[in-house]
């Protein structure tokens, strides 16, 4: 089941800007919906919305979570391999592949791009993404 929105819509539309993949539409000042096709149940709905008119997969009520407080990637430099289908998939072109640090250094790995980590909407695909699980939140 897929993340909703209630009667409680005031149409603000924080929720469709903030949707890694598009999956909600309405109207300014009118109720938005969800479309459970596109959904990948990431919650960033819930957390940004003013008037908690979200409902999570199990039918409770999200709770706001100020931006500050959202959860990162934590990417593992060990573990990545600097493949970049995270960079790929981010919604918000938040990530990057560093490059080598010295002459010969062949050892890349993702991370933040520069001044882009405050655009992370902790949305989570990165993560979902990574082939060898470099990166968690």
């Amino acid at each position: 089941m897929s993340y909703q929105i209630t009667e409680s819509c005031i149409g603000c539309t924080l929720c469709a800007k903030n949707c890694p993949t598009g999956a909600i539409s309405g109207q300014l000042k009118a109720r938005h919906a969800v479309d459970a096709g596109l959904c990948v149940d990431c919650g960033v709905c819930g957390k940004i919305c003013p008037k908690g008119a979200v409902l999570d997969a199990q039918g409770k009520t999200a709770v706001k979570v100020p931006k500050d407080q959202w959860k990162k990637p934590v990417i593992d430099p060990v573990l990545c391999a600097g493949c970049s289908v995270c960079v790929e998939n981010c919604p918000k072109d938040c990530l990057e592949i560093e490059g080598p640090k010295f002459h010969g250094d062949i050892h890349t790995v993702a991370r933040f791009a520069e001044g882009r980590e405050k655009d992370c909407i902790g949305c989570g695909i990165c993560g979902d993404v990574c082939p060898i699980e470099a990166i968690h939140f």
